[in-house]
């Protein structure tokens, strides 16, 4: 899933180093939940050091599994996680973790403020908006500049479409049964999710 989503409108021109980092995290965890990795892809989680931060171990946990996995096997995993024969062994819809249904009101909340951020679903795009790959896409948008947005608007789409379930998504996929590489990637995203959180509730 790449570039699900464009603006109507111009982008910001002036972002700070950090929200850059924040909106490069963002498009990296947009990137895995939205399809498997390829040889590229796969060879550049292999190449992540990381450091010594809680994230940075994280990111370092993730580039040590990709280095030693295949291409093959990581598209299998992806396939029985989030695909599978009728479903995936996990279902990355705001809906169906808020309510236990899909294409539910949380899809629409989703679109109601996609609507008013001026943010447009590609045609292309087969998946609805509130998989969790598109509401990543749309916080790095907004981190990076890339979508016009008022003050406020970044921290307001992630309480209410990130925050009630992200983190329990991530933590289910730390736990799934499929899940090898993708192991560390619930991890980091379920560390990133709780950094997040915790700076917007500081930003109150």
């Amino acid at each position: 899933m790449s570039a699900p989503i464009h603006s109507d409108g111009h982008a910001s021109l002036i972002v700070d180093d950090v929200d850059l980092l924040r909106a490069q995290q963002y498009d990296l965890l947009a990137v895995l939940l939205g399809r498997a990795p390829d040889a590229r892809l796969l060879g550049a989680l292999a190449g992540l050091k990381g450091g010594d931060s809680v994230l940075g171990r994280e990111v370092a946990a993730l580039g040590a599994l990709a280095e030693s996995a295949t291409v093959k096997a990581v598209e299998r995993e992806y396939f029985d996680l989030f695909i599978g024969v009728g479903r995936g062994e996990l279902l990355p819809y705001a809906s169906y973790y808020l309510t236990g249904f899909l294409n539910e009101r949380p899809l629409a909340r989703v679109r109601d403020d996609l609507a008013s951020l001026g943010i447009e679903r590609d045609e292309a795009m087969t998946e609805p908006e509130d998989h969790l790959a598109v509401l990543l896409d749309v916080m790095a948008g907004l981190a990076a500049g890339r979508f016009p947005a008022e003050a406020g608007a970044e921290r307001a789409f992630f309480q209410r479409h990130l925050a009630p379930w992200a983190g329990r998504f991530f933590a289910d996929l730390e736990r799934a049964r499929a899940a090898h590489v993708y192991r560390a990637v619930g991890a980091l995203g379920r560390a990133f999710v709780e950094i997040e959180a915790a700076a917007f509730a500081m930003d109150a």
